[in-house]
């Protein structure tokens, strides 16, 4: 079912230009980025037990080193340079986690994690060739040649769908991960990590691991958010862009793999559905958030299945009788 409901809300996806403005499309394209960074995060956080205050930081130097790379190698393959780009934050997240995972965990690793982001945006902040606090503008959406085809991603909605179909794969590599043997030792070291090592498995290196797996697919997600808006500023790398996954997280649910996208999905119906009230924008839809997460502290998908519970709870006595 979960299958069929994927594929079905993939094929609407594709097919939302065809119905919809351009405004509407463009709010699609953030909405399947903001989903895949949220995935990244609740792979750490669910899986690992990992707590990650600087998330943003990886979807910054993907941003960033996709611009940089396209912009000083133009005849590069495009496919190439994302790739490229989720290597640069994987090799970041391996760096930092090669110290920071040996030494600290919990919310010192929070912390830590919240200190790089903010030395990544005072980094960006502070290079010309980043474009500084005026940001990197200017990013091309490339064309891209398959040999028997060449597709101009600027035409149209040619992004768009490459966006969808790139964030697509992402996800599916993120349930990949999940479900898989791997997944499973991950989830092992999250429940109780003396048992783990107990039985043999390494809980430092799946932590490290699955530290490194996340952040390539931020990166990637960052890579991808370049093209789409053309332009990337340090606000990417801020804790305040950090805290977005974390919501969208708790928001839909972080015992449920889809809870990231679930809670994307309503924080962008809520900035949308909000989005002229001048001066009280904000206020708003963080009292909605605040109230949505004291109503079910399970997010909404725990909300909704214990609902769904209840009911059929409720109902069985009377069909007994």
């Amino acid at each position: 079912m979960q299958a069929a409901a994927a594929l079905a809300a993939l094929v609407m996806a594709l097919l939302l230009p065809e119905i919809a403005g351009q405004g509407l499309v463009f709010l699609a394209g953030l909405l399947w980025i903001n989903m895949v960074f949220g995935f990244s995060w609740n792979l750490m956080f669910r899986q690992t037990g990992l707590v990650s205050f600087g998330h943003a930081a990886f979807f910054a130097i993907g941003g960033y080193g996709y611009a940089v790379l396209a912009r000083a190698w133009p005849g590069l393959p495009p496919l190439l340079v994302f790739v490229a780009a989720g290597a640069l934050g994987a090799v970041a997240a391996l760096v930092v986690g090669v110290v920071a995972l040996r030494r600290s965990l919990g919310v010192y690793f929070a912390i830590f994690s919240l200190a790089l982001s903010q030395i990544v945006a005072m980094v960006i902040s502070d290079l010309p060739s980043l474009g500084r606090d005026d940001g990197f503008a200017g990013i091309r959406r490339p064309v891209l040649d398959l040999g028997v085809a060449t597709i101009k991603l600027a035409e149209g909605d040619n992004y768009y769908r490459f966006l969808v179909l790139s964030c697509a794969l992402l996800t599916l590599i993120v349930w990949w991960v999940t479900h898989s043997r791997t997944g499973r030792r991950f989830r092992a070291v999250q429940q109780d990590a003396e048992r783990a090592a107990f039985l043999g498995i390494a809980v430092a290196r799946q932590r490290l691991l699955c530290f490194v797996i996340a952040a390539a697919v931020a990166a990637v997600a960052g890579a991808l958010y370049g093209p789409w808006l053309q332009l990337l500023t340090p606000e990417l790398a801020q804790w305040t862009f950090s805290a977005r996954p974390i919501l969208f997280t708790l928001l839909g649910g972080a015992a449920s793999f889809w809870g990231p996208a679930v809670g994307a999905l309503g924080f962008t119906v809520l900035e949308y559905a909000t989005r002229t009230l001048h001066g009280v924008g904000e206020i708003t839809v963080g009292g909605i958030l605040l109230i949505v997460v004291l109503i079910f502290p399970g997010g909404i998908i725990g909300g909704i299945i214990g609902g769904v519970r209840g009911a059929l709870g409720r109902a069985r006595p009377v069909a007994g009788a």
